[in-house]
């Protein structure tokens, strides 16, 4: 893909920044983080199935959703959302149930490039730099690549696989 997503870890901070172009629209990028059906498509590493068991996109709601790899291993995910402003920017907490206790606050910025482009930056800020190296060495850049891959083509109408 021609948009790759920059990813920076500094060492000894507990944050992760990232940022991701995208050539699709802010409403049609916005709009596929708030509909829970369309995150359901892209979110994660491919080859996964994904469900959201919960899903109140609103300030103060909360969400939860379940990846499931392959061979039916369960990786639960949860949070609330603090904020969120339509086209424009959503506050979150976000935690891996598998690592209970190292809860991330994350902000997505989503910005108009003009030409029906979009930018989508985003610090996830962890307890301690150990949680957030450890998400890291997860493979959460995998993910984060395969999912926002996923998420382009159907931004272009090219239907889900999974």
């Amino acid at each position: 893909m021609s948009n790759a997503l920059s990813l920076d870890v500094p060492a000894g901070v507990p944050w992760i920044d990232f940022t991701r172009d995208f050539d699709a629209p802010v409403a049609a990028v916005y709009d596929a983080h708030r509909d829970p059906e369309k995150l359901r498509q892209w979110l994660g590493p491919q080859g996964y199935q994904m469900d959201v068991p919960h899903w109140d996109f609103s300030d103060g709601g909360g969400y939860r959703y379940v990846h499931r790899n392959p061979e039916g291993e369960e990786y639960g995910f949860r949070g609330v959302f603090h904020t969120v402003r339509e086209n424009e920017f959503i506050l979150q907490t976000f935690e891996f149930e598998g690592m209970p206790d190292e809860v991330a606050l994350e902000f997505l910025h989503f910005e108009d490039l003009g030409d029906g482009r979009t930018r989508l930056r985003g610090r996830s800020i962890g307890r301690t730099v150990e949680g957030r190296d450890a998400m890291v060495e997860s493979g959460m850049e995998h993910g984060m690549v395969e999912g926002y891959d996923t998420l382009d083509a159907l931004l272009a109408g090219v239907p889900a696989t999974t």
